[in-house]
């Protein structure tokens, strides 16, 4: 081989290895989110990936499958992968505890999103103001059907700051509104539980005229067991903004969604864990923007 040839091969040998050592020495950042099996929780996912992307880190992501255990485990898991900063939308604000512990013990900054963590140290909290929202529902309610309404409220997991925030918004616009709330019942934000506990609160309350459901895939639950049950002149006002969510508001279905931005939620997410991790000062709190969807 001569000297022109070895040195071209050197060359490319150290530009291989160059561009291995950059791509290792990524910084990687963990998601860990509630669950994956609902669509809000999958746009958060992607939005984070999107960001991570763009800003040139490595982003695991691990699903809790709404088990405060399994949520244990993965943060355990990530505490010994050379993970910089994590992310956590927790399954439960008070459960999510020992795992954010785990992680100050690790001396892992983290940063919450979407629900709010009630132990553990926390540097940022990335979500929707979920009062406002649930307020921003009820008022819609009133606003149709005038004070007075006979409404039904699906709940969504009982522990989490989601379903507290929305539920006590919800309650000032029910309290200013004097709504008949013929009764309250958790269905766990998931659709086939709206279903069914629509289903028996059909029964008990068949006076029924608005639903408010604090997430649309309950409301989509909800609106499956009305038909079934011939009621169509039950409004019902969903949560989250979801794609489905959005179908069945354009289409006429439902009657309005609380729109979070689960992308944003993600994004901002990252965004604040590269500040952080660049060692800037972040706020305690940083809010995403609502909007009420209604048919055009």
């Amino acid at each position: 081989m001569n000297m022109k040839k070895l040195a071209t091969l050197v060359s490319a040998v150290a530009l291989t290895a160059t561009f291995s050592a950059n791509v290792l020495a990524k910084d990687t950042i963990a998601l860990v989110v509630s669950t994956l099996n609902n669509p809000f929780f999958v746009s958060m996912k992607e939005g984070a990936q999107k960001e991570a992307d763009k800003l040139g880190y490595t982003l695991v992501v691990l699903d809790s499958q709404n088990n405060p255990a399994k949520e244990l485990a993965n943060v355990q898991d990530l505490t010994v992968r050379g993970t910089k900063l994590m992310l956590i939308n927790p399954t439960d604000s008070d459960a999510v505890g020992n795992a954010i512990m785990m992680a100050n013990q690790a001396k892992i900054p983290v940063i919450t999103l979407d629900r709010v963590a009630t132990k553990g140290e926390v540097v940022s909290h990335v979500a929707s103001d979920n009062v406002f929202g649930g307020k921003m529902a009820g008022d819609f309610i009133a606003k149709k059907l005038g004070n007075g309404a006979k409404v039904i409220q699906l709940e969504g997991i009982a522990g989490t700051s989601a379903a507290r925030e929305r539920g006590e918004g919800f309650k000032k616009s029910q309290e200013s509104n004097k709504f008949d709330l013929l009764a309250s019942q958790p269905a766990d934000f998931d659709r086939t539980k709206g279903l069914n506990v629509m289903q028996n609160l059909l029964t008990a309350h068949p006076t029924v005229q608005a639903v408010f459901a604090q997430n649309d895939e309950m409301a989509l639950g909800a609106m499956r067991a009305l038909q079934t049950a011939g009621k169509s002149d039950v409004l019902v006002v969903g949560f989250d903004g979801t794609d489905d969510g959005i179908k069945a508001v354009e289409s006429g279905r439902m009657a309005a969604t609380v729109a979070q931005l689960p992308d944003q939620i993600g994004a901002i997410g990252v965004e604040t864990a590269d500040k952080v991790l660049k060692g800037e000062k972040v706020q305690a709190i940083i809010p995403v923007d609502l909007k009420l969807v209604v048919k055009q």
